[in-house]
């Protein structure tokens, strides 16, 4: 069983015709769950985006959705909150904090942050260099958020490591555009690994990037267990996984 905690479906605008391919990605590396964002609701418009994506995913039992929020547009953000959320296809949140032009240290993304911590969800946030360490700090200071660093800070891996410390409620997920040889075999030996998940940035990055970090840290038994699918279906409350029961996919 493997679940990517960082995917997303629709057309980028760069140039690479990836619209629709996330069950295609999904099948070529064995990932058998997906959490995506819309990438309309990333980029462009949210609400938008959010209401795209849940047309998808009433038709596609492989695919959970994160409700993107715009910390911006919370009233938006709220709205599409009670709307999708009890449908069961979303199982989270999304903030990228680039795009929307709001650092994790900013009053409206705390916002965001408490708002999302008072329906229950957990978050998935964009990190990079030394905002995954702000990161923990502002989860640590809302009760009860459960955030993932997207990237795992990238660049700024080793921050990660003092951040996941410092906050036991912020989780890592190493998908990132470079692949500095170590770098989630660092992270992983340094890191409680019940906080650690997969993630690859499909369809915005091939999955191959994320799966060689990955098995490049020769995780082994529960520790890669854990990070291949138990956390993910622990943190977003997966229905039937509880147990561990795979999809019967015939492999």
């Amino acid at each position: 069983m493997i679940i990517d905690v960082h995917a997303h479906w629709g057309p980028w605008f760069f140039t690479m015709d990836v619209a629709g391919v996330s069950l295609a990605a999904m099948d070529r590396y064995g990932i058998d769950l997906a959490v995506v964002s819309a990438t309309e609701a990333v980029i462009y418009d949210a609400p938008a985006g959010n209401r795209a994506l849940a047309g998808v995913l009433e038709t596609q039992d492989r695919l959970f959705g994160y409700v993107t929020v715009n910390p911006r547009r919370l009233a938006d953000a709220e709205r599409d909150l009670r709307e999708f959320l009890p449908t069961g296809r979303f199982a989270g949140v999304k903030i990228h904090t680039d795009y929307t032009g709001s650092p994790v240290v900013s009053a409206q993304t705390r916002e965001a942050l408490e708002l999302t911590a008072s329906f229950g969800c957990p978050a998935l946030v964009h990190t990079w260099g030394t905002s995954v360490l702000d990161l923990a700090e502002v989860c640590a200071g809302i009760p009860g958020l459960r955030v993932i660093a997207g990237h795992m800070g990238a660049d700024g891996f080793p921050h990660a490591i003092e951040a996941a410390r410092s906050c036991d409620r912020l989780y890592l997920e190493p998908c990132w555009s470079h692949a500095p040889a170590g770098r989630f075999a660092r992270v992983a030996a340094e890191v409680d690994d019940r906080r650690l998940l997969f993630g690859t940035d499909s369809t915005l990055i091939d999955p191959s990037s994320a799966f060689g970090s990955v098995a490049a840290a020769g995780l082994t038994g529960a520790t890669a267990e854990r990070v291949a699918w138990r956390n993910a279906a622990e943190l977003f409350g997966l229905p039937g996984l509880s147990e561990g029961r795979e999809r019967d996919s015939g492999r």
